[in-house]
């Protein structure tokens, strides 16, 4: 690994299935123990019911309130709060607030499609 700096593209932000824009920071394959995504949610939205196979995650929230559920947790949360989601725990996020709800999604190891697990209203 080399040093470098990336530079933040918003042009690289989707819209995900589970309701939340989605900008992948640092996903590679060649950095394994760690990713680092910014999330978006925006206002009156809740993230649908899911979890991470073998990936602790960490949400460290940056703009925006909201209600984080986790496992049975269920919180407020708002900026510079930081969320910790073991693996296997189901989740899902609200934003509560007039702004968009803004976080850093940091996975340990890094983020895989496989790894996510939509959660049916019987499984949540």
């Amino acid at each position: 690994m080399t040093e470098e700096v990336r530079r933040y593209d918003p042009a690289r932000e989707y819209f995900t299935e589970e309701q939340c824009f989605i900008n992948e920071l640092e996903n590679t394959e060649r950095q394994q123990a760690l990713s680092i995504a910014r999330a978006r949610v925006t206002p009156g939205v809740t993230t649908r019911w899911h979890r991470l196979s073998g990936i602790t995650e960490r949400y460290v929230i940056l703009e925006g309130t909201g209600t984080v559920e986790a496992g049975g947790l269920k919180q407020a949360v708002g900026p510079c709060d930081v969320v910790v989601i073991p693996p296997g725990c189901r989740q899902r996020i609200r934003n509560d607030g007039d702004s968009d709800l803004v976080f850093l999604a940091i996975c340990t190891p890094r983020f895989t499609l496989e790894a996510y697990q939509e959660l049916s209203p019987s499984q949540a």
